[in-house]
């Protein structure tokens, strides 16, 4: 596929400063990017490699003074990295979007509808009673279940399981090994000491424009007409685990690793950083930040929030207490020596 970079420059609102109608073929790296590709500059740490790039086209901030000749065509624009980033979407787009049709063996159910341009790939199974959009793509060993509401421009990739009722809107994407709507944790204690299952009777809900990674688990609901839901925009890493009955809130980001208990509501805008754990019914307020590992065992009820630590603490009295930590050694020492000191001798 190749694009001249006055469609590249039209498509991330940018100013061409040089000739706008070279082509472009591929995207790369600043450091290793050849004739006929396009690459950015967004950190001044690699500043320098712009000035040696073979690169035939580099996005830059418009602000961006050079220190000396560039042989590269710039597009300027307000944020580089954001723009470059829009650019391999839509590659991504183009090379996912343009497969339609219905490979073999693959089987669909009963009163299932589907829209137009869909891909079903080898071995896909779709239940009975689904409904799939317009410009769905479902790739190899992916199931379907019964009940199940996809909305438009979907990509489920290989081996994606959605448990029956799940609903997925539109313009989402769910990576490799992703299973929606799997059976809440949800045992009940015996007086023998064993466990009786509790039926997991609800549904997941997954909002628009909302990013699923490899082999990450979202569980259904425990009560039926309750939901699990991903709220619009939000972006989830690979390897998380979201329990029965969370809310996600809308353009919250998750690293992987992460897990979510059991009934606990996550504001919008949040960053939760990777392998942290959050206990079960809790409220954290919007625009909340996690730091790696942290452990969430009580509600956060003021917006804005930056935590780290188990139990989670703000993170400059984090960085404190650690340093504090780290020295304990030495502060142990000191206070013995003090110690031996201030006693009175012993006869």
């Amino acid at each position: 596929m190749v694009f001249t970079l006055r469609q590249i420059a039209n498509l991330i609102q940018g100013d061409v400063l040089g000739d706008a109608d070279i082509s472009i073929n591929m995207l790369a790296k600043i450091q290793d990017a050849k004739s006929g590709q396009l690459t950015f500059l967004s950190n001044l740490k690699y500043e320098h490699y712009i000035y040696t790039t073979q690169a035939s086209a580099v996005i830059v901030q418009k602000n961006f003074k050079p220190k000396s000749n560039i042989s590269a065509v710039l597009i300027l624009v307000e944020d580089p990295y954001s723009s470059f980033a829009r650019l391999l979407d839509e590659y991504l787009k183009l090379v996912n979007f343009n497969k339609v049709g219905i490979e073999s063996p693959s089987y669909i159910g009963k009163d299932t509808t589907v829209g137009k341009d869909v891909y079903r790939g080898a071995f896909t199974y779709i239940g009975n009673n689904v409904t799939i959009g317009d410009n769905v793509k479902i790739f190899p060993h992916s199931y379907i279940g019964d009940n199940v509401t996809i909305g438009n421009q979907v990509i489920l990739h290989a081996n994606v399981k959605l448990y029956e009722r799940t609903v997925i809107k539109n313009n989402c994407v769910i990576h490799a090994g992703a299973v929606i709507g799997s059976d809440g944790f949800g045992f009940a204690p015996q007086e023998d000491g064993s466990y009786k299952t509790i039926p997991q009777l609800g549904n997941v809900i997954i909002e628009d424009d909302v990013v699923i990674g490899a082999n990450t688990t979202v569980d259904c609901a425990t009560f039926s007409g309750d939901s699990t839901i991903i709220g619009k925009g939000a972006k989830l890493d690979n390897l998380i685990q979201i329990g029965h009955n969370v809310e996600i809130g809308e353009n919250t980001v998750i690293a992987a690793q992460a897990g979510i208990s059991g009934s606990t509501k996550i504001g919008q805008r949040c960053m939760i950083a990777g392998q942290v754990g959050l206990a079960g019914h809790l409220t954290i307020a919007n625009n909340t930040s996690f730091g790696a590992q942290s452990g969430i065992m009580k509600n956060v009820v003021h917006e804005g929030q930056k935590l780290m630590g188990t139990p989670a603490i703000d993170v400059k009295h984090y960085f404190r207490s650690y340093s504090a930590y780290k020295d304990l050694p030495n502060i142990i020492d000191r206070l013995n020596n003090l110690e031996k000191k201030i006693q009175p001798s012993q006869k």
